[in-house]
């Protein structure tokens, strides 16, 4: 069974932390990043560029994660219920077999100070608008994950809801 993480969350929300640790922690995943392929495209992450391009690579480092059978982790906000499902749809439609949504919930105030503090920043209307985004259309099952795991720095509580048991568990 060939996994992918999908990272959902806001900029400035720790999802490249958490997607470094991840890989840290375990080498065999691949890290599918967004702002890594700006570097790469681009010459910096920073400049937005062709999303085509982008997508067109993402797409590419799924493929190539599915026929090395390796665990992926996909990193960018995925905020937007239409580009998340576009996201899960062509991971399935590269190998993926199982899907696991990963949702940093951390509150927008908070994402807005670390925004603060960072030298490349990302537009305040931008994070606001990406908040609207998520508090509109949350991330579901109902979006093709086989699981959804919400993490919610405020709590000690993590939520995970699972296609399987069709339940959703509280930590």
């Amino acid at each position: 069974m060939t996994r992918l993480i999908l990272l959902i969350g806001l900029p400035c929300s720790g999802k490249s932390s958490l997607a470094q640790q991840l890989v840290a922690e375990r080498p065999q995943h691949r890290l599918i990043a967004t702002d890594a392929i700006r570097e790469q495209l681009f010459g910096d992450e920073a400049i937005q560029g062709s999303w085509l391009l982008v997508w067109s690579e993402v797409q590419r480092q799924f493929s190539q994660a599915v026929e090395e059978k390796r665990q992926a982790i996909f990193d960018a906000t995925n905020a937007a219920r239409k580009h998340r499902r576009e996201a899960i749809a062509t991971s399935r439609d590269r190998g993926f077999t199982h899907i696991t949504g990963l949702w940093l919930d951390t509150p927008v105030q908070e994402c807005l100070e670390r925004n603060r503090l960072r030298l490349r920043q990302v537009p305040e209307e931008v994070i606001l608008q990406m908040h609207r985004q998520l508090v509109d259309a949350p991330p579901t099952l109902a979006d093709g994950l086989d699981r959804l795991i919400r993490y919610s720095a405020t709590s000690t509580e993590i939520a995970i809801a699972s296609v399987r048991t069709n339940r959703t568990y509280i930590h």
